[in-house]
């Protein structure tokens, strides 16, 4: 993104300055992570069964041997995964504070599980509000705001726009989320049910997606974020896991607005202090 790309590519063939700093970082990343598989790896050897459910002993335990390819996997899961959802959960669990409607929905849909509800994914799966009430928070605060993408030739966009090759054009899922001519009047309002459909005959909500090109937070098309439904069970584990035992209460002063800072994630200007709240 510099306006002088020359003078990036120069430090890199001198492995000075920046270039440096970076490569020097991508090597430490590279080897923590070699580090994990290679002790998962070990312990996967060591023992007869697989005792351990994470997603490194579930992966190396289906014969994937090519140490380079692992290490790539864990890598991506560390920074594609963890800022992500962590930023998206932030902003979903100071949203539903305010919302004690849409709070004591997903208390009724979490109620009637098994109280470890966080273990068991078919009921984890099936959790339609709380999957729509997380995807009307990231379309307020979607984890990643902005992104961008280059062209690879000629063309011209669907309102007559041309880009050329080699150009960046960088679309903005904060905005786009926020879109009267989108979402409609009441597009200001934290409304779940605008992505629900209720089944006359059951009573239970049915989940109604939107079109991913008016709803981009997870990209569209053939980039589509491969880590999507891992993402939405990993954040509706722990957003069944925390409310079913606790109330999470922001401490703000009354009226007070978090503000929200867009660096490559989503971020909330000085964290986001709550008190726990044990529910009887």
């Amino acid at each position: 993104i510099l306006p002088f790309p020359l003078i990036w590519k120069i430090k890199r063939v001198f492995g000075i300055g920046s270039e440096k700093k970076l490569r020097i970082a991508v090597e430490q990343v590279r080897e923590f992570a070699k580090k994990l598989v290679r002790e998962k790896q070990r312990e996967l050897n060591e023992k007869s069964s697989l005792d351990s459910a994470d997603l490194l002993s579930r992966f190396l335990s289906t014969g994937h041997s090519d140490e380079d390819f692992v290490v790539d996997i864990v890598i991506s899961f560390i920074l594609a995964g963890r800022d992500t959802t962590s930023a998206a959960l932030t902003w979903f669990f100071w949203l539903i504070s305010k919302n004690a409607d849409v709070e004591s929905e997903i208390l009724r849909e979490i109620g009637g599980k098994e109280e470890d509800v966080s273990m068991r994914y078919d009921e984890v799966k099936n959790m339609m509000y709380t999957h729509a009430s997380l995807c009307e928070s990231m379309r307020f605060y979607p984890p990643v705001p902005m992104d961008s993408k280059e062209v690879m030739k000629d063309d011209v966009l669907p309102d007559g726009t041309f880009v050329k090759k080699g150009m960046r054009v960088t679309y903005h899922p904060y905005a786009m989320g926020r879109s009267e001519e989108i979402w409609g009047k009441d597009w200001a309002e934290f409304k779940p049910e605008r992505w629900l459909n209720k089944d006359e005959m059951t009573g239970n909500w049915m989940f109604v997606g939107k079109d991913p090109f008016a709803y981009p937070v997870f990209q569209a098309g053939p980039r589509v974020c491969l880590g999507k439904e891992m993402a939405f069970l990993q954040m509706k584990r722990v957003v069944a896991g925390v409310l079913q035992r606790f109330k999470v209460v922001p401490v703000v002063e009354k009226g007070v607005e978090p503000m929200f800072i867009s660096y490559l994630t989503a971020k909330m200007k000085g964290g986001f202090p709550v008190t726990i709240e044990e529910r009887m």
